[in-house]
Protein backbone atom coordinates (compact mmCIF):
# COMPACT_ATOMS: atom_id res chain seq x y z
CA UNK A 1 0.00 0.00 0.00
CA UNK A 2 1.53 3.35 -0.91
CA UNK A 3 1.36 5.66 1.76
CA UNK A 4 -0.31 9.00 1.48
CA UNK A 5 1.73 10.52 4.22
CA UNK A 6 4.96 10.53 1.99
CA UNK A 7 5.40 14.10 1.30
CA UNK A 8 9.37 15.15 1.03
CA UNK A 9 11.55 14.12 -1.37
CA UNK A 10 13.85 11.27 -0.74
CA UNK A 11 17.35 12.37 0.08
CA UNK A 12 19.59 9.68 0.47
CA UNK A 13 19.97 7.22 -3.06
CA UNK A 14 19.60 3.23 -2.03
CA UNK A 15 21.84 2.44 -5.20
CA UNK A 16 25.41 3.59 -5.70
CA UNK A 17 24.73 6.15 -8.75
CA UNK A 18 26.59 9.15 -9.59
CA UNK A 19 23.84 11.28 -10.56
CA UNK A 20 20.87 10.08 -9.43
CA UNK A 21 18.82 9.12 -6.57
CA UNK A 22 17.02 6.57 -6.15
CA UNK A 23 14.91 5.16 -3.37
CA UNK A 24 11.86 2.70 -3.51
CA UNK A 25 9.26 3.47 -0.76
CA UNK A 26 5.70 2.00 -0.32
CA UNK A 27 5.70 0.34 -3.75
CA UNK A 28 6.99 3.87 -5.12
CA UNK A 29 10.12 4.21 -6.87
CA UNK A 30 12.07 7.73 -7.08
CA UNK A 31 14.48 9.12 -9.56
CA UNK A 32 15.51 12.18 -9.05
CA UNK A 33 18.63 13.54 -11.21
CA UNK A 34 21.26 15.05 -8.85
CA UNK A 35 23.01 17.61 -11.12
CA UNK A 36 21.72 20.44 -9.22
CA UNK A 37 24.60 22.62 -10.02
CA UNK A 38 24.46 22.36 -13.78
CA UNK A 39 20.59 22.38 -13.33
CA UNK A 40 20.30 18.39 -13.86
CA UNK A 41 21.94 18.40 -17.20
CA UNK A 42 21.88 15.36 -18.85
CA UNK A 43 25.36 13.92 -19.83
CA UNK A 44 26.40 10.16 -20.68
CA UNK A 45 27.00 8.77 -17.45
CA UNK A 46 23.55 10.66 -16.24
CA UNK A 47 21.92 8.53 -18.99
CA UNK A 48 23.45 5.65 -17.62
CA UNK A 49 22.15 6.14 -14.16
CA UNK A 50 18.40 6.69 -15.04
CA UNK A 51 18.76 3.84 -17.06
CA UNK A 52 19.96 1.65 -14.31
CA UNK A 53 17.36 3.04 -12.16
CA UNK A 54 14.76 2.47 -14.54
CA UNK A 55 15.51 -0.83 -14.99
CA UNK A 56 15.32 -1.90 -11.45
CA UNK A 57 12.59 -0.20 -10.94
CA UNK A 58 10.96 -2.56 -13.97
CA UNK A 59 12.20 -5.46 -12.54
CA UNK A 60 11.05 -4.99 -9.46
CA UNK A 61 7.53 -6.68 -8.75
CA UNK A 62 7.30 -4.55 -5.31
CA UNK A 63 7.27 -1.64 -7.42
CA UNK A 64 3.60 -0.54 -8.19
CA UNK A 65 4.76 3.14 -9.76
CA UNK A 66 7.68 5.70 -10.84
CA UNK A 67 7.89 9.31 -9.81
CA UNK A 68 10.89 11.07 -11.84
CA UNK A 69 11.95 14.68 -10.56
CA UNK A 70 15.14 16.67 -10.60
CA UNK A 71 17.01 18.21 -7.45
CA UNK A 72 16.59 21.52 -6.31
CA UNK A 73 13.70 24.23 -7.04
CA UNK A 74 15.18 25.36 -10.59
CA UNK A 75 15.31 22.63 -12.67
CA UNK A 76 13.65 19.33 -13.85
CA UNK A 77 15.98 18.88 -16.13
CA UNK A 78 17.91 22.05 -18.23
CA UNK A 79 18.68 19.76 -21.24
CA UNK A 80 22.28 18.17 -22.46
CA UNK A 81 25.38 18.59 -20.97
CA UNK A 82 26.93 21.39 -23.18
CA UNK A 83 30.31 21.31 -22.40
CA UNK A 84 30.01 17.76 -23.11
CA UNK A 85 28.23 18.37 -26.21
CA UNK A 86 30.39 20.64 -27.90
CA UNK A 87 33.37 18.16 -28.19
CA UNK A 88 31.47 15.30 -29.74
CA UNK A 89 31.70 14.08 -33.63
CA UNK A 90 28.93 13.25 -35.45
CA UNK A 91 29.35 9.99 -34.56
CA UNK A 92 29.29 10.56 -31.02
CA UNK A 93 26.23 13.01 -31.72
CA UNK A 94 24.22 9.99 -33.44
CA UNK A 95 25.56 7.71 -30.67
CA UNK A 96 24.54 9.73 -28.12
CA UNK A 97 21.28 10.37 -29.09
CA UNK A 98 20.23 6.66 -30.00
CA UNK A 99 21.73 6.37 -26.40
CA UNK A 100 19.11 9.03 -24.88
CA UNK A 101 16.53 7.68 -27.05
CA UNK A 102 16.87 3.98 -25.89
CA UNK A 103 16.41 4.83 -22.29
CA UNK A 104 13.45 7.09 -22.87
CA UNK A 105 12.13 4.27 -24.63
CA UNK A 106 12.31 2.13 -21.36
CA UNK A 107 10.60 5.40 -19.34
CA UNK A 108 7.80 5.10 -21.79
CA UNK A 109 7.67 1.52 -22.05
CA UNK A 110 8.22 0.55 -18.70
CA UNK A 111 4.71 -1.44 -18.17
CA UNK A 112 4.04 0.90 -15.09
CA UNK A 113 2.96 4.52 -14.73
CA UNK A 114 5.99 6.94 -14.73
CA UNK A 115 5.13 10.30 -13.58
CA UNK A 116 7.16 13.30 -14.29
CA UNK A 117 7.52 15.68 -11.13
CA UNK A 118 8.68 19.10 -13.14
CA UNK A 119 9.65 21.20 -10.82
CA UNK A 120 11.27 23.98 -13.24
CA UNK A 121 12.92 24.08 -16.01
CA UNK A 122 12.26 20.93 -18.69
CA UNK A 123 14.52 21.62 -21.49
CA UNK A 124 15.58 19.93 -24.42
CA UNK A 125 16.63 16.31 -23.16
CA UNK A 126 14.73 17.33 -20.04
CA UNK A 127 11.47 18.24 -22.17
CA UNK A 128 11.93 14.58 -24.24
CA UNK A 129 12.38 13.51 -20.85
CA UNK A 130 9.37 14.31 -19.49
CA UNK A 131 7.44 13.56 -22.59
CA UNK A 132 8.32 10.41 -22.43
CA UNK A 133 6.92 9.65 -19.07
CA UNK A 134 3.10 8.28 -18.67
CA UNK A 135 1.64 11.48 -17.20
CA UNK A 136 3.41 15.15 -16.52
CA UNK A 137 2.85 17.30 -13.24
CA UNK A 138 4.24 20.61 -13.46
CA UNK A 139 4.76 23.10 -11.13
CA UNK A 140 3.52 26.42 -11.83
CA UNK A 141 6.90 28.23 -12.40
CA UNK A 142 8.03 25.47 -15.07
CA UNK A 143 9.20 25.91 -18.35
CA UNK A 144 9.00 23.69 -21.45
CA UNK A 145 11.31 23.59 -24.54
CA UNK A 146 13.03 22.56 -27.23
CA UNK A 147 16.03 24.92 -27.93
CA UNK A 148 18.15 22.60 -30.17
CA UNK A 149 18.30 24.91 -32.96
CA UNK A 150 19.53 27.63 -30.97
CA UNK A 151 23.05 25.47 -30.94
CA UNK A 152 22.67 24.28 -34.67
CA UNK A 153 21.03 21.22 -34.05
CA UNK A 154 17.73 19.75 -33.61
CA UNK A 155 16.29 16.97 -30.67
CA UNK A 156 17.82 14.15 -30.64
CA UNK A 157 15.91 12.39 -27.62
CA UNK A 158 12.71 12.04 -29.22
CA UNK A 159 11.24 15.57 -29.59
CA UNK A 160 10.54 15.56 -32.89
CA UNK A 161 8.37 12.44 -32.33
CA UNK A 162 7.08 12.31 -29.27
CA UNK A 163 5.85 16.49 -29.33
CA UNK A 164 3.78 16.27 -32.27
CA UNK A 165 2.24 12.98 -30.84
CA UNK A 166 1.41 15.04 -27.79
CA UNK A 167 0.11 18.43 -28.81
CA UNK A 168 -0.10 18.08 -32.77
CA UNK A 169 2.07 18.85 -35.64
CA UNK A 170 1.87 22.70 -35.97
CA UNK A 171 2.33 23.22 -32.31
CA UNK A 172 5.48 20.87 -32.26
CA UNK A 173 7.01 22.60 -35.68
CA UNK A 174 6.39 25.92 -33.81
CA UNK A 175 7.80 25.27 -30.32
CA UNK A 176 11.13 23.14 -32.28
CA UNK A 177 11.46 25.77 -35.17
CA UNK A 178 11.30 28.69 -32.80
CA UNK A 179 13.14 27.59 -30.12
CA UNK A 180 10.87 29.67 -27.71
CA UNK A 181 10.40 28.54 -24.16
CA UNK A 182 6.67 28.05 -22.43
CA UNK A 183 5.69 28.36 -19.11
CA UNK A 184 3.52 25.19 -17.31
CA UNK A 185 -0.18 27.39 -18.00
CA UNK A 186 0.76 27.55 -22.13
CA UNK A 187 1.99 23.88 -21.55
CA UNK A 188 -1.10 22.84 -20.00
CA UNK A 189 -3.09 24.47 -22.66
CA UNK A 190 -1.43 22.82 -25.51
CA UNK A 191 -1.49 19.37 -23.63
CA UNK A 192 2.07 18.59 -23.05
CA UNK A 193 1.45 18.82 -19.13
CA UNK A 194 -1.52 17.10 -17.41
CA UNK A 195 -1.67 19.34 -14.05
CA UNK A 196 -0.33 22.44 -12.39
CA UNK A 197 -0.01 22.04 -9.00
CA UNK A 198 1.98 24.66 -6.04
CA UNK A 199 5.61 23.22 -5.74
CA UNK A 200 4.46 22.58 -2.24
CA UNK A 201 1.97 20.12 -3.63
CA UNK A 202 4.08 18.55 -6.54
CA UNK A 203 5.27 15.07 -4.69
CA UNK A 204 1.95 14.67 -2.96
CA UNK A 205 0.02 15.25 -5.92
CA UNK A 206 2.47 13.03 -8.13
CA UNK A 207 1.76 10.44 -5.13
CA UNK A 208 -1.71 10.34 -5.30
CA UNK A 209 -1.72 9.89 -8.74
CA UNK A 210 -0.08 6.66 -8.83
CA UNK A 211 -1.81 5.69 -5.22
CA UNK A 212 -5.18 5.89 -7.00
CA UNK A 213 -3.63 4.16 -10.56
CA UNK A 214 -2.16 1.23 -8.01
CA UNK A 215 -5.61 0.56 -6.67
CA UNK A 216 -6.72 -0.92 -9.89
CA UNK A 217 -6.13 -4.27 -11.59
CA UNK A 218 -2.35 -4.51 -12.44
CA UNK A 219 -2.65 -6.80 -15.62
CA UNK A 220 -4.93 -4.34 -16.63
CA UNK A 221 -3.03 -1.51 -16.80
CA UNK A 222 -0.06 -2.66 -17.95
CA UNK A 223 -1.83 -3.74 -20.90
CA UNK A 224 -3.58 -0.77 -20.97
CA UNK A 225 -0.15 1.51 -21.20
CA UNK A 226 0.98 -1.04 -24.20
CA UNK A 227 -2.16 -0.70 -26.00
CA UNK A 228 -1.84 2.88 -25.97
CA UNK A 229 1.75 2.75 -26.78
CA UNK A 230 1.89 0.10 -29.25
CA UNK A 231 -1.42 1.51 -30.65
CA UNK A 232 0.07 5.06 -31.60
CA UNK A 233 2.59 3.23 -33.80
CA UNK A 234 0.04 1.61 -36.32
CA UNK A 235 -3.34 2.30 -37.85
CA UNK A 236 -6.47 2.62 -36.28
CA UNK A 237 -7.29 -0.96 -37.89
CA UNK A 238 -4.81 -2.86 -36.15
CA UNK A 239 -4.77 -0.78 -33.21
CA UNK A 240 -8.52 -1.96 -32.96
CA UNK A 241 -7.19 -5.44 -33.22
CA UNK A 242 -4.59 -5.50 -30.57
CA UNK A 243 -7.04 -3.69 -27.75
CA UNK A 244 -9.45 -7.14 -28.37
CA UNK A 245 -6.29 -9.16 -27.91
CA UNK A 246 -5.51 -7.64 -24.55
CA UNK A 247 -9.43 -7.11 -23.38
CA UNK A 248 -9.50 -10.86 -24.02
CA UNK A 249 -6.26 -11.70 -22.57
CA UNK A 250 -7.48 -9.61 -19.22
CA UNK A 251 -10.95 -11.43 -19.44
CA UNK A 252 -8.64 -14.67 -18.37
CA UNK A 253 -7.02 -13.12 -15.10
CA UNK A 254 -8.16 -13.47 -11.51
CA UNK A 255 -8.12 -10.45 -11.40
CA UNK A 256 -11.02 -10.10 -13.79
CA UNK A 257 -13.50 -12.63 -11.93
CA UNK A 258 -12.64 -10.47 -8.65
CA UNK A 259 -13.22 -6.80 -10.32
CA UNK A 260 -16.29 -8.27 -11.95
CA UNK A 261 -17.75 -9.96 -8.63
CA UNK A 262 -16.57 -7.11 -6.20
CA UNK A 263 -18.75 -4.95 -8.65
CA UNK A 264 -21.51 -7.29 -7.95
CA UNK A 265 -21.49 -7.99 -4.44
CA UNK A 266 -21.19 -3.92 -4.12
CA UNK A 267 -17.54 -4.25 -2.12
CA UNK A 268 -13.57 -2.79 -3.08
CA UNK A 269 -12.18 -5.50 -5.28
CA UNK A 270 -8.81 -6.89 -4.00
CA UNK A 271 -6.58 -7.18 -7.24
CA UNK A 272 -3.57 -9.61 -6.86
CA UNK A 273 -2.05 -8.80 -10.43
CA UNK A 274 -2.84 -11.98 -12.02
Amino acid sequence: MMDAAVTERPTAATRGLANVLYEKRDGIAYVTVNRPKVLNALNTSTWADIRTAFEDARDDSAVQGVILTGAGNKAFIAGADISELAHATALDAERASRFGQEVLDIIENLGKPVVAAVNGFALGGGCETAMACTIRVAVDTAKFGQPEVTLGLVPGGGGTQRLPRLVGKGRALQLILSADMIGAQEAYRIGLVNEIVSAPDLLTRAEAILRKIASNAPVAVKLALTAVNRGLETSQEEGLLLEASYFGLCAGTEDKKEGTSAFLEKRAPQFRGR
